[in-house]
């Protein structure tokens, strides 16, 4: 392992929070000298010090790709910033504002004379509550913020946490009523600290001699962790989660070797303890499929061997429950180059499981920004698959759910597309149809979502949290669609996404994205002759369109030239706009779907 990688394992579960603070400046410059960041601004106000868990939030956003700039609010000022503001935080115009407050933030607590009440829990949340409208209404962005964790003592003992004086009881109502505001309240996100506290441990979260010194809520050590359980939902806000798993077969899936020892002889079920740990290991995977994170095979397997394997009466997963299986003896960096290129993915986007760590560090050398967990013996495969924070979730939509079940649909279609020799007649047979209409508040949550995951179909890279999709929405000033597309194989969803803008007598188009699954099925078609259908009916004479290149969007550089656009302009960096005469007429493109308005 080289210096780079060796200083970037430091941003892995679990931390070393002594060797992170020494290497931060050199982990630092090392990740500033990645390419292609994105800019986002980050309020944290705090109910108490706020400096290192700032200064390692960097760090784990740089690692994803997210170059933050912070506003830190004074000392304790949390509540005055977030309510009556300061002419410093409405300059600096936050993208997301993160309040980092915990149980050294409650006042106050039930009263221990007093007869027993379930009252006081509202007059508390209320004081959040303030700064929650505030900052919605203020800069109508993203807000995260910290639940909360348990004191370091119990006065009642175990009772503490039935009694309605304990303050155990009262922490989990405090809990409860912050989950119940932000399942009403789009926008509001939360760091799970009272969890987070459990799974450091709690004596070890609390240091009393930091508190009392220097204001830190929690002990340094546990700093890390709440610095990249943050990170974590910044980086999910903004469609830098990964979306599937590449998973090696024996001793991994496993225990044993099925070419060597048979598919009777494997280690798995609940007869042994290495056999439960791998079939618990399986069970919490299929769980995790049934999110929207896809799973895959990558084995140095003989094919029939590996179907063997994966027929065995007591494996939890299937052979149907993976989207791509490849049991051969390619190299496995190359196996998973090319199951991403089959699935319309980035490399980038796979977290690679195997057991051998020779095969974890060619992956990680060959496959730049492809996850590779040091995953240790297999009772602990589940702790270094779910701690790597790779899968968070900020809302889960019925796409994200049927996601497994969409890509298994594309397989059939590739299947049903090697049978014809005419591609028109291979996309009419799929018999599809498309729904086009103006942005709808049932969908305002997965077209945001789409905005911050697609990349390679992303002509402008624009990118928006749903509150700003909900305020475009209700912009007359912006023509909005959205697509969904079926077939006879089921629902792809909401695929494709535009926003244009009319300057005068044109339509700008701000924002045309796609899902690569629905890549060269005419919708991209069909989406361009609604939006030209409702910019000449706003009196558009033009519609001019951007590409800003990235990394990961070349495949679409050409895009407007297909559509009929004429190139007017393209700087040094690539950078073009095309424009469409729309004044004398339009002559609809879409020939194979059914579209439904």
């Amino acid at each position: 392992m080289n210096e780079r990688d060796q200083l970037a394992s430091l941003l892995r579960w679990p931390f070393d929070c002594k060797a992170l603070a020494r290497k931060r400046p050199a982990l630092r410059r090392a990740l500033l000298e990645r390419p292609g960041f994105m800019e986002k601004r980050i309020a944290v106000l705090g109910g108490s010090t706020t400096h290192d868990v700032v200064a390692y939030m960097e760090l784990f956003l740089l690692d994803n790709g997210i170059r933050p700039t912070f506003y830190e609010s004074e000392y304790n000022q949390w509540w005055e910033d977030g309510v009556f503001g300061n002419p410093a935080l409405d300059a600096f115009r936050p993208d997301i504002v993160y309040v980092h407050t915990s149980v050294r933030n409650v006042r106050d607590w039930p009263a221990l004379g007093a007869e027993p009440s379930a009252a006081g829990v509202e007059e508390t949340v209320a004081k959040w509550r303030a700064v929650w409208e505030k900052v919605a209404e203020k800069f109508a962005c993203p807000i995260i913020q910290n639940n909360f964790d348990y004191l370091p003592y119990r006065l009642f003992g175990n009772l503490d946490g039935t009694d309605l004086r304990g303050r155990v009881s009262f922490v989990r109502r405090l809990n409860a009523a912050f989950a119940d505001y932000a399942r009403t309240h789009a926008g509001l996100y939360f760091n799970d600290i009272c969890w987070q506290a459990a799974d450091f441990g709690l004596a070890r979260w609390h240091d009393e001699a930091y508190w009392c010194l220097y204001k830190y809520a929690m002990s340094r050590e546990a700093l890390p962790t709440v610095a990249f359980n943050v990170a974590n939902i910044v980086k999910a806000l903004f469609g830098k989660n990964k979306k599937a798993l590449a998973l090696d077969l024996d001793n991994t899936l496993w225990g044993g070797v099925v070419g060597d020892d048979g598919p009777e002889n494997l280690e798995l079920g609940m007869e042994t303890a290495v056999g439960q740990s791998y079939t618990e290991f399986q069970q919490y995977l299929k769980d995790l499929s049934k999110t929207g994170v896809l799973l895959n095979v990558i084995s140095k397997n003989e094919p029939e061997n590996a179907k063997a394997g994966l027929a065995h009466p007591q494996m939890v997963l299937k052979e149907d429950d993976f989207i791509s299986v490849k049991a051969n003896w390619e190299p496995k960096s190359e196996n998973l180059r090319q199951m991403a290129e089959e699935l319309s993915l980035l490399p980038e986007s796979f977290v690679f499981v195997d057991d051998n760590p020779a095969e974890r560090e060619i992956v990680r050398q060959q496959v730049p920004g492809a996850a590779v967990p040091e995953i240790g013996q297999v009772e602990n495969y589940v702790s270094a698959v779910d701690h790597g924070g790779w899968f968070e979730a900020v809302k889960l939509s019925g796409d994200d759910l049927k996601r497994n079940a969409m890509y298994r649909e594309n397989a059939q279609r590739a299947q049903l597309q090697s049978r014809f020799t005419d591609y028109g007649a291979y996309l009419d047979s799929l018999e599809m149809r498309g729904t086009i209409r103006p942005f709808e508040p049932v969908y305002m949550s997965r077209i945001a979502q789409l905005t911050n995951k697609s990349n390679q179909f992303n002509l402008t890279t624009r990118r928006y949290t749903q509150e700003e999709i909900e305020r475009t929405a209700a912009d007359d000033a912006f023509i909005t669609r959205y697509g969904r597309l079926e077939d006879r194989f089921g629902d792809n969803g909401v695929v494709a996404i535009s926003i244009g803008e009319m300057k005068g007598d044109a339509l700008e188009l701000v924002l045309w994205l796609m899902s690569c699954r629905v890549l060269k099925r005419d919708m991209e078609f069909a989406m361009m002759d609604e939006m030209v259908a409702a910019a000449r009916a706003r009196g558009a004479k033009t519609i001019r369109g951007f590409y800003y290149p990235t990394a990961k969007n070349g495949m679409v550089r050409e895009f407007y030239q297909t559509q009929g656009f004429t190139k007017v302009s393209e700087d040094a960096q690539g950078n073009a706009v095309w424009e469409l005469d729309v004044s004398g007429g339009y002559e609809p493109r879409n020939r194979h779907i059914k579209i439904e308005r």
